[in-house]
């Protein structure tokens, strides 16, 4: 199961760089994560300073 990110992303990118699939790129409002390219590492969660990336 990909990694989501929630509606409490606060935009900050931190998560992005941290990604090793490159699955993680900006949405319109939030930070979005392609599911085929996510390989569920966990890095976005570990870096994600409100705890808005989960696993589906």
């Amino acid at each position: 199961m990909p990694y989501r990110i929630t509606d409490d992303c606060i935009s900050c990118g931190a998560c992005e760089p941290d990604c090793e699939g490159g699955a993680i790129s900006a949405g319109d409002d939030i930070y979005v994560v392609d599911p085929a390219l996510c390989t569920e590492c966990g890095n976005c969660a570990d870096v994600c300073p409100v705890d808005a990336c989960v696993l589906e």
